[in-house]
């Protein structure tokens, strides 16, 4: 059958298998719809059909994305990301572009993304360096700050105490349980549970986090995380918060774990913005954010002594380079680490010198 305009029919063809692919794969509509879109963009920049695109589109493509447009570099991989996924469902066999562009145009499509020029999908690609964990006085000036702004407001006798503990109380728990700022905004009461291997917990044990960080167009991924006795702190804040002051804010059926004073769950906006303004006021870098925490969580896990898969499991980090990445210990713990060391090596020739010597 004759086709009016072939190369238009094809291009349209190939968008619409690859989208059935992807829908198949059970990746979400906006995902799709957006690698689409850009799959279009690089169309329309190259000014040729797939079948003829080369690496010499995709670098000018992508130089002026930075260059022109200045998109972040999260941005850019994320395009990147689209347009190879393109391509490896075109010279796929299975689905037969090659040939049937061969037999038509005489030439076929090819993979022109390589890893020459385009960014490493990795967490250290895109990492900003001012972005930092924060230091152990930090962390305790943030939370005593917090706290002495509800004590501040009771004093004055003003409105805002109970508002005032709950983020207070918010920021502990993100930092207690290495949580992202989404995680501990859906938190609801039932999501703590018994840890039999830790009695003393009573029931906020281990914590069930069911709206983490998923891949893209894929459900939020699930983890528990275990309470360590280093946050103890935490749980009788949290204690607290629950039994005691969340039933006055609260509605009998709102599971919602951080309320607003009109029962609703607290936005997602509320939680930066309260964390930058503490930030702020205690003069703290802009590098510092709420996903500092977070940093800081698995920085003094590591300064504990815990194992670097253990705090991988903990923060649902899929890939252990990332989990080094959010470490960013003290220097004290450094010098500890240098002076245990030198200690081994020096029991060790004590040792080496009284085998020699016949000693025990």
């Amino acid at each position: 059958m004759a086709l009016l305009r072939p190369e238009e029919q094809f291009f349209q063809a190939m968008l619409d298998g690859w989208r059935n692919q992807q829908l198949s794969r059970n990746l979400g509509f906006g995902t799709v719809n957006s690698r689409e879109a850009i799959v279009r963009r690089f169309h329309a920049f190259a000014g040729v059909e797939p079948w003829e695109w080369s690496a010499a589109d995709v670098d000018d493509f992508f130089t002026e994305l930075r260059a022109i447009h200045g998109l972040a570099q999260s941005t850019i991989l994320g395009y990147q990301l689209a347009l190879r996924t393109f391509l490896v469902y075109l010279v796929d066999p299975a689905y037969g572009w090659s040939e049937a562009c061969q037999e038509r145009f005489g030439t076929h499509p090819t993979q022109v993304c390589h890893e020459w020029n385009t960014a490493r999908h990795t967490q250290d690609a895109i990492a900003q360096p001012k972005k930092r964990a924060l230091t152990w006085n930090e962390v305790q000036d943030l939370f005593d700050h917090a706290d002495n702004r509800v004590e501040r407001i009771l004093s004055e006798g003003r409105k805002g105490a109970v508002a005032a503990l709950r983020d207070a109380v918010l920021l502990k728990v993100a930092y207690a349980w290495g949580l992202r700022r989404n995680e501990v905004r859906m938190l609801d009461t039932i999501d703590f549970g018994f840890n039999p291997k830790a009695p003393a917990f009573g029931r906020y044990g281990v914590l069930y986090v069911r709206y983490g960080k998923a891949m893209k167009g894929a459900p939020p991924k699930r983890r528990s995380v275990l309470t360590v006795p280093e946050m103890d702190w935490a749980v009788e804040s949290l204690v607290q918060w629950i039994d005691d002051v969340r039933p006055q804010v609260s509605g009998e059926d709102n599971p919602a774990l951080w309320c607003t004073e009109r029962s609703s769950r607290i936005a997602l906006g509320s939680v930066s913005n309260k964390f930058n303004q503490f930030r702020k006021e205690l003069g703290l870098a802009s590098g510092v954010d709420f996903h500092s925490l977070r940093r800081s969580y698995v920085s003094h896990l590591i300064e504990y002594g815990y194992e670097a898969r253990f705090v991988q499991e903990q923060v649902g980090h899929e890939h252990a380079s990332t989990t080094s990445i959010y470490t960013d210990v003290s220097s004290d713990y450094r010098k500890r680490v240098v002076q245990n060391a030198f200690e081994r090596i020096a029991g060790r020739a004590v040792r080496q010198g009284l085998a020699g010597k016949g000693g025990p």
